[in-house]
């Protein structure tokens, strides 16, 4: 079993784009929804992607916060392409974008489609005590903001949110 322990922010600009290292377009769907995992008939959600000319399927225990559960197996593409067709909700645009600052490796997901203009950092750290250095173009910590999991986007995309939960 692996465990994740992610912390998440907002992007308030551009200024990471200098220092990509390496980009991927990813599509991922979800084989569940947020009604699941409210009502406890699911504890974790289960994702398909594609990331470029790679396929997974995830599982991942659903408590907010830093600290998850996570099982992830590569599949064949084309077994991805067939479940993305089973996914509830919305499928999830994106390109990820690796930087890295200060010793650690951050993921820029700038969205598309319905979640278009909205651009989230994410970093993985060994520990949950780990201290990190905060680059400047990273913003507000939403870590424990349901609203910014993609499964809750594939939900509810960032198209669909009010003006001050975009703020």
């Amino acid at each position: 079993m692996g465990i994740e322990i992610e912390r998440k922010f907002t992007v308030v600009d551009d200024r990471w784009r200098s220092e990509v290292e390496n980009s991927v377009r990813m599509a991922q769907g979800y084989l569940n929804d947020m009604a699941a995992l409210r009502d406890g008939t699911q504890k974790a959600s289960v994702r398909v992607r594609i990331a470029g000319d790679m396929a997974f399927l995830n599982m991942k225990s659903r408590e907010l916060g830093h600290t998850r559960q996570e099982f992830d197996y590569p599949i064949p593409v084309h077994d991805a392409e067939a479940l993305l067709r089973l996914c509830v909700g919305g499928l999830i645009d994106k390109t990820r974008h690796y930087v890295r600052h200060a010793g650690f490796l951050w993921e820029i997901d700038v969205f598309e489609g319905e979640n278009a203009g909205l651009t989230v950092a994410e970093i993985e750290l060994p520990s949950a005590d780990t201290e990190f250095a905060r680059p400047d173009w990273a913003g507000r910590e939403v870590t424990d903001e349901l609203r910014y999991y993609n499964l809750a986007l594939a939900e509810r995309p960032y198209a669909q949110w009010a003006d001050e939960e975009k703020r």
